[in-house]
């Protein structure tokens, strides 16, 4: 049986089919979300609530400082010691996540690159978006041609291996190191009319929880601007709030609208990944999307 991988845009309800199949396969679930690494900011970085993480095991949740980097390298590491884990319990691993560089460190790949400097990514971070794909574009063109102008973080990767190693990150591409087993790729999505209204709940529902309450927590840390976890939708649109430049309701009303933006952003990368399925769950169940999923997988292994 080939290791379910479930990803799609955020708010389609991927945690919960995600826990629904692993019942059905006697398994555990593996977070691919670049945000629910971090402990202690339980809403703002949307992890799985209580109530699900009780059915199943869950792994690679809340586990990294909020201050830290972490990356798709140290995902991938990290993930692969959680898959052979769980594998040698005798369950299955049901990956689930939105984060799409995670995604691609498990479908595609990654190359042996030198790690994060933070240095350099301090320096980067600071320069304007269209001045650091100008120098990508000079010193690698093929890299620049596959990356989107408005991709920061897959640009100033690109410019900090080009920096670190003398060489072209595409020079890499094609030698990547392949995920160890099997995936079977499914994509959830759902009429988008009804991707929005889960969206502006969810965002509400966050609200309710405690999301301000978090931001303001953050926005009186003095942390290095290039902390991945300030650049958080919900957070950024609070920090405007905090700072008098928005009312309240305007900087939720904005959390609404970016988080619709991402959604389709996420859609539109997936849409582009090859050996995805797809399951429109409009109006069906977790359970039901679940049992869909289960079928693809084939039988478990003697």
């Amino acid at each position: 049986m080939r290791i379910p991988l479930i990803v799609g845009p955020t708010a389609v309800g991927k945690s919960e089919i995600a826990v629904e199949l692993a019942e059905l396969l006697d398994g555990e679930v593996v977070s691919a979300d670049a945000r629910a690494v971090y402990h202690d900011l339980e809403v703002g970085t949307a992890k799985p609530p209580p109530e699900l993480r009780a059915r199943v095991p869950h792994h690679l949740l809340g586990f990294v400082p909020w201050w830290e980097r972490y990356d798709a390298v140290r995902f991938r590491r990290d993930c692969e010691r959680v898959v052979r884990e769980i594998l040698a319990r005798d369950k299955l691993p049901v990956i689930v996540g939105g984060s799409t560089l995670y995604v691609r460190a498990l479908t595609v790949g990654l190359f042996e690159g030198p790690g994060a400097s933070p240095e350099i990514r301090a320096e980067l971070s600071r320069r304007p978006l269209r001045e650091l794909y100008a120098e990508l574009s000079r010193v690698d063109p093929t890299a620049a041609a596959r990356i989107r102008p408005n991709d920061r973080v897959r640009i100033i990767r690109a410019l900090e291996v080009y920096r670190l190693t003398g060489t072209p990150i595409s020079h890499f591409w094609g030698r990547e190191k392949p995920f160890p087993w099997p995936l079977s790729v499914v994509g959830i999505t759902m009429e988008r009319a009804e991707l929005y209204r889960r969206i502006a709940a969810r965002v509400k529902e966050m609200i309710d929880r405690g999301l301000l309450d978090e931001a303001r927590e953050l926005f009186h840390t003095k942390l290095p601007a290039d902390v991945p976890i300030l650049r958080t939708i919900g957070y950024e649109e609070l920090f405007d709030h905090l700072r008098g430049k928005l009312p309240l309701e305007a900087a939720v009303q904005k959390i609404i609208t970016d988080t619709k933006a991402y959604a389709r952003r996420q859609l539109v990368w997936f849409r582009r990944e090859p050996g995805i399925h797809w399951i429109d769950r409009t109006g069906r169940s977790p359970r039901e999307v679940a049992r869909e999923i289960r079928s693809l997988l084939g039988d478990p292994p003697a």
